[in-house]
């Protein structure tokens, strides 16, 4: 399914990032509110003027607009991004010769260590913990098990196909972002309880492939799994935030407080670049820093 909106560039960019990056629907509707957004301002402020004149100071004024708003620095970074992503094309099918962005400075933004649960507390979760009877509490159970223990987003997991799994070898294929796929290694106790999970499904679910669903035999939806994750962390955490993500970034963390290699972890998680893995390191720094401040009689 296409996105399409009445500004005709737009929708052509729109195609592309669907159809030759294979971008996520989620990532392309973003783009979409970014984009729409920005020329509905050069709409209004300057009547529908031609792409080759629009300017960097019509787009910082647009950005001036948005804080205004009370849009925070990350948002606006990510609407800069949108646009820069969009006259790059743009530039690249030879319709401008020169970006507008060229002279836009996105604004700094103060990186927050990701927020985990500590190690003791998913010990307490997944052992001692009591979960919902029945289907239901097997399911809600082994979707935060398989969360933890792979570290995978909301939207893999829930896409997951029972196929994807291979017991035997104790593995599961991930589709993730732009289709890539990527193995990720599971114990052999879960494998077994994924085995025995699919074996026990009820007759509902027949004719449905996905890995996990509901006690009426459909596919697990983003806000029931979201809903019932937040329930099961605030038994055993203080955090602000208890959603499936905080799973991914306790995971990574984890994995890194125990010495894992940096580019292990990269391909475990599915991301492009080193750097988006780097933020792990610094929760690594701050343990050694308590270790240190614990532990050495001149700290």
């Amino acid at each position: 399914m296409s996105i399409q909106t009445r500004y005709i560039p737009v929708n052509a960019f729109l195609a592309y990032l669907q159809f030759e990056k294979r971008y996520s629907i989620h990532t392309i509707t973003a783009y979409t509110n970014d984009l729409v957004q920005f020329f509905d301002f050069i709409e209004t402020q300057y009547d529908s003027i031609p792409l080759p004149q629009i300017t960097g100071s019509m787009v910082r004024t647009w950005l001036a607009s948005m804080k205004e708003t009370e849009l925070t620095g990350k948002t606006l970074n990510r609407k800069i991004s949108s646009l820069k992503s969009f006259f790059k094309y743009q530039i690249q099918q030879g319709g401008l010769s020169k970006s507008p962005m060229e002279t836009v400075i996105s604004p700094k933004v103060r990186k927050r260590l990701p927020a985990f649960v500590a190690e003791q507390d998913m010990e307490q979760l997944l052992l001692n913990l009591s979960f919902a009877e029945g289907w239901k509490g097997l399911t809600e159970k082994l979707v935060i098990q398989l969360f933890y223990a792979t570290g995978m987003r909301l939207s893999e997991l829930i896409g997951c196909k029972e196929t994807q799994l291979d017991a035997s070898k104790r593995i599961i294929k991930v589709l993730g972002k732009g289709n890539k796929e990527r193995i990720l290694p599971i114990s052999e106790a879960l494998a077994k309880d994924l085995s025995n999970y699919i074996k026990e499904k009820p007759e509902a679910a027949i004719g449905n492939p996905i890995l996990f669903i509901n006690e009426n035999g459909k596919s697990l939806q983003p806000r029931a799994v979201y809903t019932f994750v937040k329930f099961y962390l605030s038994q055993v955490t203080t955090l602000q935030k208890k959603s499936p993500h905080i799973l991914r970034h306790s995971f990574a963390t984890h994995l890194m407080n125990n010495g894992a290699d940096l580019n292990a972890v990269k391909e475990l998680l599915g991301h492009a670049s080193l750097a988006a893995t780097q933020v792990y390191t610094h929760n690594t720094i701050e343990k050694l820093k308590e270790v240190f401040a614990k532990a050495h009689p001149k700290a």
